[in-house]
């Protein structure tokens, strides 16, 4: 039995060894970022949190973490369940310093969480997550929207390229859509270019 356990504990360590050298998806390159490599988390290395259910986006935010989450490790790893490893970074954002949380799982990221004192935003980008209303990411834009106007503008930020559509009946969930667009930057594709476009990320917004 002491040798299963080691066996186990050893194989943790492994996984987590692996996953703390991924690295987060590709950013503008007008953006600095930094990462504390010893904020991890280390409860993940519980081999039973590794089997977590579905992130579930709803009004009242992702999992446990909601607006009076405060932006601390402690809280967000308590409000996920130690499902995930935690890295916090912080990047320059129109001349802003913006700090934030990054939860892994497997060494990719599925949540970038930011704000000041608490929870602000949630940046979803776990594949298996869906919306209160069943969206996933992959859908299409035409899956729930017919048109932009009235309902999506230009993101900003590092997902300037994309476009934010206010989640139908929401006022804290946000769906990105990208695409190919050979257009102006500023310009809002049109709907028949956006109909294809697929949702990139959740977002929840306080």
């Amino acid at each position: 039995m002491r040798a299963v356990r080691f066996a186990a504990l050893a194989a943790a360590l492994a996984l987590t060894g692996c996953a703390s050298s991924g690295s987060a998806p590709g950013n503008s390159s007008e953006e600095s970022h930094w990462y504390n490599p010893l904020s991890y988390h280390w409860s993940a290395l519980n081999p039973f949190s590794w089997f977590g259910g579905t992130l579930k986006v709803t009004e009242q935010g992702v999992a446990g973490l909601n607006q009076s989450t405060p932006m601390n490790q402690s809280a967000i790893a308590a409000a996920l369940s130690s499902d995930y490893q935690l890295r916090q970074g912080m990047r320059t954002e129109q001349g802003q310093v913006v700090d934030f949380w990054q939860a892994l799982n497997d060494g990719e990221v599925k949540l970038v969480i930011s704000g000041k004192s608490q929870v602000e935003r949630i940046d979803v980008l776990d594949r298996k997550a869906e919306s209160s209303s069943g969206s996933k990411i992959g859908d299409r834009f035409s899956d729930t929207f017919h048109q932009a106007f009235g309902n999506c503008q230009k993101a900003a930020g590092i997902d300037a390229r994309d476009i934010a559509c206010q989640a139908p009946g929401s006022q804290h969930i946000f769906y990105v859509y990208s695409g190919d667009w050979h257009g102006p930057v500023a310009l809002m594709p049109s709907d028949d270019t956006l109909k294809t476009w697929k949702l990139s990320k959740i977002v929840w917004q306080r």
